[in-house]
């Protein structure tokens, strides 16, 4: 008897674990050009279209963000065969929801048109 109270205090449940999904820390955008003139054109600056984001006023949010453009390379560093430069968004540009873009390293031409990440930090909330 005593042994039947043991098992019967050990029920077990089914839950499930680990099925969560994985959280995406970022929003996509694409990197769209240099600002530029009619004739001069400034590689200082950055111009980025951000996924979801279609007026002025919604720019507001993202300026001060952090952005990262993450490319592979052919030699490997510390295990990793990725690398990342880093900028900050720093206004809109335009009424489209176009923001200016100023990396520590300014963008080669190559990744026009590629993927950039706009990360959810610093958080102005």
């Amino acid at each position: 008897m005593a042994g039947e109270q043991i098992t019967a205090g050990k029920a077990k449940k089914n839950v499930k674990k680990g099925t969560r999904q994985p959280v995406r820390l970022y929003c996509k955008g694409i990197v769209l050009g240099y600002k530029r003139s009619k004739t001069n054109t400034y590689a200082t600056t950055t111009l980025i279209k951000i996924d979801g984001v279609r007026t002025r006023e919604d720019t507001s949010f993202y300026v001060g963000k952090r952005c990262a453009f993450v490319y592979k390379c052919k030699r490997e560093v510390r295990n990793s065969r990725y690398r990342v430069m880093w900028g900050k968004v720093k206004r809109p540009h335009g009424n489209s929801g176009v923001v200016r873009a100023k990396f520590r390293k300014n963008l080669p031409p190559r990744c026009f048109g590629g993927p950039v990440r706009i990360m959810m930090y610093p958080s102005k909330i």
